[in-house]
């Protein structure tokens, strides 16, 4: 059973909801569809709802379990104005400039996120992911002790034997354009305690360079040589038990006779690591879309790593089973990890 899959089967057991900002989008009303004929919980949709429901017979597909909100037609509105109205960045709006922007669908489902009213949120199928990702982190923010949000990609390989079954755990691939070693190191902290909460797997951390234990004298490798020291450091902090090193060239991180070529065997990672983390945005954006593109992986994100609530900003290139495995991913974020690793699973 492939990641995906797995974590489908979890949901079924512990569903839960499921908030879209796009809710006019086919593609994420084909993927609604799904959650609620495979039973992984209840999807929100946000948006208008005739229109949703011209759009959704056009499909043909029910909208039995799947709820509508309009924002500006919501009981909720005024209290999630006040709610706006308290967080400081909004302090000194008008009432009038508040509630415009609390209708804004991403505003508006963000809200209804930070208030337990939805357990995880998906956006970006129509939008800029700016739009979103303002609102998750001014009104979401991030958890104690992380300063740096950032955003994983995970490529689903399926039946290869790479990463965790298949599936590789890969950050920054969407956020920051150049972290230095104080966030890359968050992104490493972040990126590998998903992995573990969603496979029970021991995460094997490679921060990437171009070089394998280079030569610190260059900015850019020294950055990353920095970020791994940190890693560990914060890793111990947290109990988070990972390896981690760095910096490693993508051979030597993946494959097991270039590890030993290199002689590292002494590195717990190299040749067998599940989480890669990138150093600047261009490497990571640049290696997802390359390997989706050549391979044909399946590739699910991106997951916003580091709010205070699951939360994915999804490519406005995204299919429906892409949004799907978001879905799952970010449901599952919402589930506690006993949870998912002691129920038994129903077929």
């Amino acid at each position: 059973m492939n990641l995906i899959e797995s974590l489908i089967a979890k949901l079924q057991e512990h569903p839960k909801r499921f908030i879209f900002t796009d809710g006019n989008d086919s593609r994420v009303l084909q993927a609604a569809r799904q959650i609620v004929t495979r039973r992984m919980g209840a999807p929100i949709l946000i948006g208008d709802r005739t229109a949703i429901k011209d759009k959704a017979s056009k499909l043909d597909l029910a909208l039995k379990g799947i709820r509508i909100l309009e924002p500006g037609r919501s009981s909720d509105l005024d209290p999630f104005c006040q709610e706006l109205k308290s967080i400081s960045k909004f302090a000194k709006l008008s009432d009038q400039e508040i509630r415009e922007l609390a209708i804004e669908p991403s505003i508006f489902a963000t809200l209804m996120l930070k208030r337990n009213q939805a357990d995880a949120l998906l956006s970006g199928a129509t939008t800029r992911a700016s739009n979103a990702l303002r609102a998750l982190f001014q009104i979401v923010g991030t958890q104690e002790g992380i300063k740096t949000a950032s955003s994983l990609l995970i490529i689903d390989m399926e039946e290869k034997e790479v990463g965790i079954h298949g599936a590789l755990f890969m950050g920054d691939c969407g956020v920051i354009p150049d972290p230095n070693a104080e966030q890359l190191a968050d992104i490493a902290i972040t990126t590998a305690s998903l992995a573990y909460h969603l496979t029970d797997v021991r995460p094997k951390v490679a921060l990437l360079s171009y070089t394998t234990h280079g030569n610190s004298r260059n900015a850019s490798v020294a950055k990353v040589q920095e970020a791994t020291e940190l890693a560990n450091q914060k890793a111990a902090a947290v109990n988070l038990e990972a390896d981690i090193d760095g910096d490693l060239q993508i051979d030597a991180a993946l494959d097991r006779a270039t590890a030993q070529l290199k002689n590292l065997g002494s590195s717990p990672v190299a040749g067998d690591a599940n989480v890669l983390i990138f150093p600047d945005l261009n490497s990571g954006n640049i290696a997802s879309k390359l390997i989706h593109i050549l391979s044909g992986a399946n590739k699910y994100g991106q997951i916003i790593m580091g709010l205070n609530k699951p939360a994915a900003e999804i490519s406005r290139g995204s299919t429906a089973h892409d949004i799907l495995g978001a879905a799952a991913i970010v449901g599952c974020q919402a589930i506690d990890h006993t949870l998912l690793f002691s129920a038994p699973i129903r077929s």
